[in-house]
């Protein structure tokens, strides 16, 4: 009987699994890791991007009896070219164009909002509004869209009330504000210091022989003020947009093809040169 005789100890119970290998741990973690940085880029790729940059520079200068609004026609994203006629200047009223930049389609939708709203002023008050209430229109619009805004630069040009030219930048938020010259668009940086030189007279070595210049003027409370424009010729500004937008065009893969200038003139309307642009 002491063959069976049983134990009185309790039963024990063993894990056989052996553990895990350094080695087996780290390339676990390590697929680990794969996979969530492969469903990351996944879920990124899949992030909706409403927005697209076309290429393009447009500008605008204003003078004491006319204003210039120009813009090149090739539309692009990345290294391809959409389309080599994609015009960025729209004329609005007899005394006022507008150029847009950044988003084709947002630029075109605003285009389209601002001048069906401008019919309604016309039908309604049998006249066009000035290039000041066309400007208070923009901001208020671009304002309104700003928590999904237009992607879109805009400069407005026309004549002024008293019969100057006036320029007006907005961003795409709708700050606004009155400039004698502004370029915008993809060579901005190339054009801007060129006709703030030109046009502004900025970063220029006075000769000491000649007239001091102008100081900047101080305005007293209540005193009006002079809205700022250069007062070069009508044939000078035409030539410095036009050397702007070659000059750009040799440096910048999103500048070319084509230039139409807008030259806005008092009591005289609204005339188009067009030129050609390098195309490669």
């Amino acid at each position: 009987m002491d063959g069976l005789c049983e134990s009185s100890s309790s039963p024990t119970f063993t894990n056989n699994r052996t553990p895990a290998h350094p080695r087996r741990r780290y390339q676990s973690a390590s697929r680990r890791e794969t996979r969530e940085e492969i469903s990351e880029e996944m879920v990124q790729g899949r992030q909706f991007n409403p927005y697209s940059d076309n290429g393009g520079t447009i500008l605008a200068i204003s003078s004491k009896e006319f204003a210039v609004i120009a813009g090149d026609t090739r539309q692009s994203e990345g290294y391809s070219i959409q389309t080599r006629y994609a015009p960025k200047v729209t004329q609005l009223t007899e005394e006022c164009c507008i150029a847009v930049n950044g988003f084709a389609a947002d630029g075109k939708e605003l285009v389209k909002q601002l001048k069906q709203r401008l019919q309604w002023y016309q039908h309604t008050h049998a006249s066009q509004p000035s290039v000041q209430s066309i400007a208070r229109l923009v901001q208020t619009m671009l304002y309104g869209r700003r928590f999904f805004p237009y992607y879109a630069y805009v400069i407005l040009a026309g004549i002024d009330r008293d019969g100057t030219g006036a320029v007006y930048s907005f961003d795409p938020v709708g700050s606004y504000e009155r400039e004698s010259c502004r370029a915008a668009g993809a060579a901005q940086s190339l054009v801007q210091p060129f006709l703030d030189n030109q046009v502004g007279g900025k970063n220029m070595t006075r000769d000491p022989s000649g007239p001091a210049p102008p100081p900047e003027p101080v305005y007293a409370q209540g005193q009006s003020y002079t809205p700022p424009r250069s007062q070069l010729p009508l044939e000078k500004v035409q030539a410095l947009v036009t050397d702007a937008f070659t000059g750009a065009a040799e440096r910048h893969i999103e500048v070319g093809d084509g230039l139409e200038i807008f030259i806005i003139e008092a009591g005289k309307g609204v005339r188009v040169v067009r030129k050609e642009l390098k195309r490669d």
